[in-house]
């Protein structure tokens, strides 16, 4: 089973913060870990006019004039020399300490920043965006942070990682220990192969990856009712899921398979917390079908409520 590295190209949003860095440390030994299948890694500084406001109160950003003169030029020009670059040139030597070798490039914009982010996502064709649950905005909604969400919700093009308050000591790989719920489905299968790639050269640096399946208990008698058997199904997903590792010449040891039965996200948090696990990857369905992370459905519980591990939404195709 040939697999295709799926991300290729990663796209790091940095603002300077705590959370901004431990994303690109993670970034970092992600990265190296990939070797030559990482093409680059593009940092992303969003100027959203905060620092203008310390200079000039009395600015009116309605109008295009003060974009276009000289003071503004010369504030800028500042802030991004002063302010900004020497955590740029930070973030460059954090990546490189860690062993990357791909080209790292560095992208200065001005904008909203969870417009911005989106927006050099979809032109650069990035494959993957990084980034902390907290940071690039000082403005934060009640578990992630503001523009971390409203990308998660409109970045359906790239698979997403959402770096965990707590990273892996591993220096040579940052995701040893990793979970994937699966369901059946085309998505959920879409995370498997993401995985399935990405580790595949790097087998010997895991620990274990488990295959979840979570029989929601609110349907259990239904489904038995209609003559289907949900154990018996969910150890079809389960191996159905382990096949694509095997096929990829991953060892049987490698791959632990679980049934459990519950509240979905319960059960996913509960093996989260109790394997010590360092990623979660859940697929995603894509631009019209979000309403799972909206209006609070399993992918939005776990993303609120597991802070510690880093967790992938894989893109749909």
């Amino acid at each position: 089973m040939k697999l295709q590295c799926p991300i290729p190209r990663i796209l790091l949003p940095v603002d300077g913060s705590k959370h901004a860095k431990r994303a690109v440390q993670f970034a970092g030994r992600l990265g190296a870990s990939m070797g030559k299948s990482l093409s680059g890694i593009t940092l992303l500084h969003i100027l959203t006019g905060g620092y203008l406001s310390r200079h000039m109160a009395n600015i009116d950003f309605r109008t295009k004039i003060i974009e276009e003169s000289e003071i503004f030029k010369r504030i800028k020009e500042q802030h991004i020399n002063q302010d900004i670059k020497p955590f740029l040139d930070e973030s460059e030597k954090l990546l490189r300490d860690a062993g990357v070798e791909a080209s790292i490039e560095r992208l200065i914009r001005d904008g909203d920043a969870s417009n911005e982010v989106i927006r050099t996502a979809d032109e650069g064709n990035f494959s993957a965006v990084m980034m902390a649950r907290r940071g690039l905005s000082e403005l934060k909604g009640l578990f992630l942070g503001s523009v971390t969400s409203k990308i998660i919700h409109a970045a359906t093009r790239q698979t997403i990682y959402i770096v965990g308050d707590k990273i892996s000591k591993d220096k040579a790989f940052p995701i040893p220990k990793i979970l994937i719920p699966v369901d059946g489905s085309s998505y959920s299968m879409n995370g498997v192969e993401h995985i399935a790639c990405l580790t595949a050269p790097l087998k010997e640096s895991l620990d274990k990856i488990t295959l979840l399946r979570v029989i929601n208990m609110a349907l259990y008698m239904e489904r038995l009712k209609s003559g289907t058997d949900p154990e018996g199904e969910a150890q079809q997903i389960l191996n159905d899921a382990k096949t694509v590792f095997l096929n990829a010449g991953f060892a049987q040891n490698l791959i632990e398979t679980k049934v459990a039965i519950g509240k979905p996200a319960e059960e996913i948090l509960k093996e989260a917390d109790q394997g010590e696990v360092n990623l979660i990857v859940m697929g995603r369905k894509g631009r019209t079908a979000l309403k799972d992370i909206m209006i609070g459905g399993v992918s939005s519980t776990v993303l609120q409520r597991s802070i510690n591990p880093t967790i992938a939404l894989v893109r749909s195709s």
